[in-house]
């Protein structure tokens, strides 16, 4: 892997951001210094990594507290520089950040369980104060994962595992889909090396057998909407070597995965995404069950994108991916995409977003208020937030994220508790469901109210799996002693 060196940090925050470089030389500056004659495992000076992180976060265009506290992200924990001394050399917003993606010490736990578990608690909470933690920690844990053939094999498996179990998830829920699928696959390599290996040598194969066809496409698909007046970019993807994993463990032919390859449309205006699938329907058959508007509809973590699942040239299964330029920076950069976006106000914007349009932060915010124990509350994380999910609609057609197992009493106190206190039975698809029923995903949900119902029952609790219904239902039950 290349190293990269200080100049190229400079180069990469001079492209759009010049009249923050004297910042980040100096973070640079300080950080060298304070830690001098460190090495990494590898054997290279340490500085190589913070470095490192800081370039990462400089592709996203970063904002100048962000690349001084990711150079800076090591040195209260391995040097004896304190918060202050940053604070007064630099800012309180810089040394907050450094702050947050610094380990608990060893000094106040009895064993290393329990600081491993107050530090992951610290990790996830910190999306509530400043999501930029999270933002660096991921950038931290990629370069480390890059790296990751310099540590023992259980080190390797060990944090292939909590990769995959803590900031894949992570990263999915802030939208940073690029950063995930590289985590996804850089675990996997050392989870299952052989696996990963021929999946990668199968991945090749199916990319060169497909050129042709994708570049046709992408051809033709340019030159229609060209025709049209409407200015476009498209790119060539292929599911990431994880994905194809995933689908393969559920029980999917490689030459069924349906989004396999895909092209990637951007145009300028969210009318030309509509205009643009039509086209692309009137030059290929389209597989009508595979079809997603979620512009209309987005995901959970603000993703917006027309996916159409079309026959192209030799009977070869293609997605094709129609959004608006800003639309696929939130697709691939999630709420790091600000940083372009808003410039200037990014921050501010990020925590308001997070908090008005997220659904998992009320979620997280609920689990930290019940859950003191930090292994109580990051089994809970785990088993509510960082679990496969099922995506529902309310009558109105809005999309609710819930965990794999949740009933309509789970989506009636997820939309309004008391919709929950005076329900008495639920519509699934128009089909009455006892309260128990386990959702699936796409079931169109109706809650059935009686005011003058005898409220909740104390049966109830064993028929939810997240932290807001269970706790709605025992303060019911405390009320009505």
């Amino acid at each position: 892997m290349e190293v990269i060196t200080k100049e190229d940090l400079i180069r990469m925050v001079k492209s759009y951001n010049e009249t923050e470089v004297d910042w980040i030389k100096k973070a640079y500056d300080y950080a060298n210094d304070l830690h001098f004659g460190q090495t990494r495992q590898s054997g290279e000076p340490y500085i190589t990594h913070p470095l490192s992180v800081a370039y990462i976060l400089a592709e996203m265009h970063a904002d100048r507290d962000t690349l001084c506290a990711a150079l800076l992200h090591d040195t209260l924990e391995d040097t004896k520089t304190s918060k202050e001394e940053i604070s007064e050399l630099f800012n309180k917003e810089i040394a907050n950040l450094v702050n947050g993606v610094t380990k608990i010490s060893k000094m106040n736990f009895s064993s290393k369980q329990e600081q491993n578990m107050a530090n992951t608690r610290k990790i996830i909470t910190s999306l509530t104060s400043d999501v930029r933690i999270i933002i660096i920690k991921l950038a931290d844990r990629l370069h480390n994962m890059r790296t990751l053939q310099f540590k023992s094999e259980f080190k390797q498996k060990e944090n292939a595992l909590e990769t995959m179990e803590i900031f894949v998830p992570l990263a999915y829920y802030i939208g940073a889909y690029r950063l995930k699928s590289e985590l996804e696959d850089l675990s996997l390599q050392y989870l299952k090396p052989d696996i990963y290996q021929h999946l990668e040598e199968k991945k090749k194969r199916i990319e060169e057998d497909s050129q042709a066809t994708l570049v046709e496409m992408l051809t033709n698909i340019k030159s229609i909407l060209e025709d049209h007046s409407i200015p476009n970019e498209i790119k060539v993807r292929t599911k990431n070597i994880y994905g194809i994993y995933k689908r393969l463990q559920e029980g999917h032919q490689l030459s069924n995965i349906h989004d396999l390859l895909a092209l990637k449309i951007m145009v300028q205006k969210e009318l030309d995404c509509y205009k643009s699938l039509g086209f692309i329907h009137k030059l290929y058959h389209p597989i009508n069950d595979k079809f997603k508007d979620y512009i209309c509809n987005p995901k959970t973590n603000m993703y917006q994108s027309l996916h159409t699942t079309v026959f192209g040239a030799g009977e070869r299964l293609v997605q094709t991916q129609i959004r608006t330029f800003n639309m696929d920076k939130i697709a691939s950069f999630g709420l790091t995409a600000y940083w372009d976006i808003n410039r200037g106000k990014a921050r501010e914007k990020m925590q308001e977003d997070l908090a008005q349009k997220y659904q998992f932060f009320q979620s997280l915010l609920e689990i930290n208020h019940v859950f003191f124990d930090n292994q109580a509350f990051v089994e809970q994380v785990k088993a509510e937030l960082f679990t496969d999910k099922v995506y529902v609609y309310t009558p109105k057609g809005e999309v609710v994220e819930l965990p794999k197992g949740s009933t309509p009493i789970d989506f009636a106190y997820e939309i309004d508790s008391e919709l929950g206190n005076t329900m008495v039975s639920a519509l699934v698809n128009d089909r009455q469901v006892d309260v128990g029923y386990e959702l699936q995903n796409k079931d169109r949900v109706r809650i059935l109210t009686d005011p003058l119902s005898f409220g909740p029952r104390e049966s109830w609790l064993t028929k939810v799996k997240t932290t807001k219904a269970k706790q709605k239902l025992l303060q019911m039950k405390q009320a009505l002693k």
